[in-house]
């Protein structure tokens, strides 16, 4: 079982000597430079492991308040080109880049993470299997999280047929497929919730078998701590092991490693993310 946050909860040298699992968040707003992001991967043990967001061109409409973090304007008139995998050269593009960034950090799944704007409907389900059907996924596990009113037979049959990890919160809906459980935990009442005791214990009865616990609100540090001495009391901290590059201890100097999943400095209070 791996236990993190979504997000760089703490400054990564700090986080890795606790965690072993964090899910990159800056992914999805805007994709970080190879160089930073191969820098992330040498700060940390070889047994650490990196998931991440794909970027919201691939799921997310420019009309997503999202946009507002890419960095530059989407022509309105291309609009319709950008999100909802669409089966253009952009979200194709797209894709192609996120891919790099994955195997720089030599990541182990990516998340697709839909607003509830993308429905259930045929077209949607036509562009899902396109896209999954077509890209190469370089050895990837891919995780999707659909929002919204998704038929939980639907749901089971496309990441079947198209070898999907069904990605939920197990205190809000069951996994209809895939293994091992991809798990984002956003909070009983949202981004300020902090899980009781009660709370992790059905998380750890709701992973059999391998899973990725991975905590999402304000409190995602502490929970994902106590969530890891529950699960395995024994357990040392972190990854533990050598560095997988030759950086050695020190402050992280990349300013993204510090970086939240709401695009914000990790330190203090931070309201929910949009998008989410």
């Amino acid at each position: 079982m791996r236990v993190g946050c979504c997000g760089f909860a703490r400054r990564l040298d700090a986080y890795a000597r606790e965690l072993d699992v964090v899910e990159v968040q800056q992914t999805f707003y805007r994709l970080p430079r190879l160089q930073t992001v191969e820098r992330w991967r040498a700060r940390v043990p070889a047994s650490f492991e990196f998931t991440l967001k794909a970027w919201q061109l691939i799921t997310h409409p420019p009309t997503s308040p999202t946009y507002r973090r890419l960095g530059r304007v989407i022509p309105r008139g291309r609009w319709d080109r950008y999100g909802f995998f669409a089966p253009s050269d952009e979200v194709a593009e797209a894709w192609a880049q996120t891919l790099a960034v994955a195997r720089a950090l030599r990541a182990s799944v990516v998340l697709f993470q839909c607003p509830a704007s993308f429905a259930p409907t045929r077209a949607h389900v036509v562009r899902l299997r396109r896209f999954f059907r077509a890209v190469p996924r370089g050895g990837l596990t891919l995780a999707w999280e659909p929002r919204g009113d998704w038929p939980p037979d639907l749901v089971a049959r496309l990441c079947r047929d198209l070898d999907l990890i069904h990605c939920v919160d197990p205190l809000a809906d069951t996994s209809r497929h895939g293994r091992p459980h991809y798990f984002r935990l956003h909070g009983r009442t949202g981004y300020r919730y902090r899980h009781t005791d009660d709370d992790l214990a059905a998380i750890a009865a709701a992973c059999r078998g391998p899973a990725y616990v991975l905590f999402n609100t304000i409190a995602m540090w502490d929970d994902a701590l106590r969530f890891r001495r529950l699960v395995s009391p024994a357990a040392p901290p972190g990854g533990g092991g050598s560095r997988s590059g030759a950086a050695r201890g020190g402050r992280v100097v990349d300013r993204e490693s510090a970086i939240g999943d709401n695009g914000l400095r990790s330190r203090g209070r931070r309201s929910r993310p949009s998008g989410k």
